[in-house]
C-alpha cells in the first residue's frame, strides 16, 4: 500500500509538471500568434502576403532569438524565486586521518593513530523573508520578463511591417519596370520619327540629340529599377531566412487599396505600443529596486540545521549513536558597511527618476510618431487621389489625340508624346497608391500593432 501511494504521488507530481509545461507552450504560441496579428494583415486581401508572413513567423532568426530571450528571462525569474524557498544540500565527506606524532591536551597525551571519518549530513537553510525583500526581488525579475515580452512583440511588429513595406515596394518596382519598358519603346518610336524629320530638314540636330539623351536617361532609370528589384528580393529572402525562397507576389492590378483608414486618433492609442508598456514595466522594476535597497538596512534571519550520520568506522555508520542533528537561527546585520547601503539606495532612487523620465519621453515620442504617421497617411491619401485624377485627364488627352489623328488634325508624333505622358501619369499613380499602402503600415507600426480597422478603433 505504501509503495502504491508513493507511486501515485510521483505520477501526480510528474503529470502536474508536464501539464504546466504544456500550458506554458500553448500560452507562448498564443502570444506569438497575437504578435503576428494576421487579423490586421488580412485587411490587405493578399493571400500571398499572409503566406509569406507565416513563413517569416516560422523561420526568421530575429524572432527565434527574441523567443530565446523570453525563455532566458523566465529562468532568471525562477532563479530569483528559488531564493524564497528553503535550500537543502548534501555535504557528505569520507576521509582517513593519519597522526604521526603525539598530541598533547594538557596532561593528557594521545599517541600516533589512524582513523576513518564518515560524515553524511543533509544541510538545510532558509532565510525568513520577514520584510518581503526576496519577494520583491522576484517581482522585479517578473517586470524584467514583461519588458522582454514587449521587446519580442516590438520585434514582431517591426519585422512584419518592414517585410510588408518591402513586399509592396517590390510590387511597385515590378509595375514600374513594365511601364518603363513601354516608355522606352515609345521613346524609341519618337526618336525614329525625329530622325526622319531631321533627315528631311524639318527639325534641327538639337532636337535629335535631346531625344537621344532622354532615351539614354530612360534606359539608365530602368537599370536602376532592376537593381532595386534585386535588392528588394534579397531583403525579403533575408527576412524569411531562405536564400532560395520564391518571392511570389501579385500584379499591381490585383493589389487591394484599403479605403477606410481612420483620419484621426486619440492619444490613448500609444498605450498599446511596446515601448510604452516597456517603460511602464521599467518604472515598476525601478520602484522594486528602491524598496529592496531600503530593506537592505534591516537585519535578516536565517534558519539553519543539519541531520545525518557521523561515524569513525563503516560498521558503526548506521547505529543510533552516530546520528547527527543540529539547528539554529542566525541573525545577520551589518553594523558598518562604509556607506555602501546608503550609496546603493541613492543609486536606485536615481535609476527610478531616470525610469520616470524615460516614461515621459516615450509618451511624447509615441504621440509624435503616431501624429507623423497619421499625417503621412492623410497626405498619401490625398496624393493618391490627385494622381488618379491626373491619370484620368491624361487618358482623356491621349484619347482625344488619337481621335484627332483619325481626322488628320494631329500627327503620329503628337500621339506618341501623348502616350508617353499617359505612361508617366500611370507611373505616378502606381507610386502614390503603393506609398499610401506603405503609410497604412507605418501607422500600424506607430500605434504598436493596433488593428485600426476594427469598429472600436474607428472613432479613436
Amino acid at each position: 500500500m505504501k509503495k502504491i501511494l508513493i507511486f501515485l504521488f510521483l505520477f501526480l507530481l510528474l503529470s502536474g509538471s508536464s501539464y504546466a509545461k504544456q500550458t506554458e507552450i500553448q500560452e507562448r504560441e498564443q502570444n506569438k500568434a497575437a504578435y503576428l496579428n494576421l487579423e490586421w494583415w488580412e485587411n490587405y486581401k493578399d493571400d500571398i502576403l499572409i503566406e509569406h508572413l507565416k513563413n517569416l513567423y516560422a523561420n526568421n532568426y530575429d524572432l527565434k532569438n527574441a523567443e530565446l530571450k523570453i525563455y532566458e528571462t523566465q529562468k532568471l525569474v525562477k532563479l530569483e524565486f528559488a531564493n524564497e524557498l528553503p535550500q537543502i544540500s548534501f555535504d557528505g565527506s569520507i576521509s582517513r586521518d593519519f597522526r604521526s606524532s603525539v598530541l598533547k591536551y594538557g596532561s593528557m597525551s594521545i599517541p600516533s593513530f589512524a582513523q576513518n571519518n564518515f560524515q553524511l549530513p543533509l544541510s538545510a537553510s532558509y532565510e525568513i523573508d520577514i520584510w518581503g525583500k526576496n519577494r520583491l526581488k522576484t517581482k522585479r525579475e517578473e517586470q524584467k520578463l514583461e519588458m522582454v515580452k514587449q521587446l519580442e512583440r516590438a520585434t514582431y511588429i517591426s519585422l512584419t511591417s518592414a517585410f510588408a513595406s518591402d513586399y509592396f515596394n517590390l510590387i511597385k518596382t515590378d509595375e514600374f519596370l513594365k511601364i518603363q519598358d513601354e516608355i522606352i519603346k515609345t521613346q524609341e518610336d519618337i526618336l525614329s520619327k525625329i530622325k526622319y524629320k531631321h533627315e528631311n530638314g524639318l527639325c534641327s540636330v538639337n532636337e535629335v540629340l535631346a531625344e537621344e539623351k532622354y532615351l539614354s536617361l530612360l534606359k539608365e532609370e530602368k537599370s536602376n529599377l532592376e537593381n532595386k528589384k534585386e535588392i528588394l528580393i534579397n531583403a525579403l529572402k533575408a527576412y524569411l531566412s531562405e536564400n532560395n525562397a520564391d518571392i511570389k507576389r501579385p500584379d499591381f492590378s490585383d493589389v487591394y487599396i484599403i479605403s477606410n483608414m481612420p483620419e484621426k486618433l486619440n492619444s490613448k492609442v500609444i498605450e498599446n505600443r511596446p515601448d510604452y508598456l516597456q517603460s511602464e514595466a521599467g518604472i515598476k522594476m525601478a520602484g522594486f529596486d528602491v524598496r529592496i535597497a531600503r530593506k537592505e538596512f534591516l537585519p535578516s534571519f536565517v534558519i539553519f540545521g543539519q541531520i545525518g550520520l557521523n561515524a569513525y568506522s563503516f560498521s558503526d555508520l548506521f547505529k543510533t549513536s552516530t546520528q547527527l542533528a543540529n539547528a539554529g537561527i542566525a541573525p545577520i546585520f551589518d553594523i558598518f558597511s562604509g556607506g555602501r547601503k546608503v550609496a546603493f539606495l541613492k543609486l536606485k532612487k536615481y535609476k527610478y527618476d531616470e525610469a520616470v523620465n524615460n516614461y515621459q519621453k516615450t509618451t511624447l515620442e509615441g504621440i509624435k510618431e503616431v501624429n507623423s504617421a497619421l499625417s503621412e497617411l492623410n497626405s498619401a491619401k490625398k496624393n493618391m487621389k490627385e494622381a488618379n485624377n491626373r491619370l484620368l485627364l491624361e487618358d482623356k488627352t491621349f484619347s482625344l489625340l488619337r481621335d484627332k489623328k483619325e481626322i488628320g488634325s494631329a500627327s503620329a508624333l503628337e500621339v506618341l508624346y501623348g502616350y508617353e505622358a499617359e505612361l508617366a501619369a500611370k507611373k505616378e499613380n502606381v507610386s502614390n497608391s503603393i506609398n499610401y499602402l506603405i503609410s497604412t503600415i507605418s501607422l500600424y507600426k506607430a500605434t504598436g500593432g493596433e488593428n485600426l480597422l476594427k469598429t472600436e478603433n474607428q472613432n479613436l
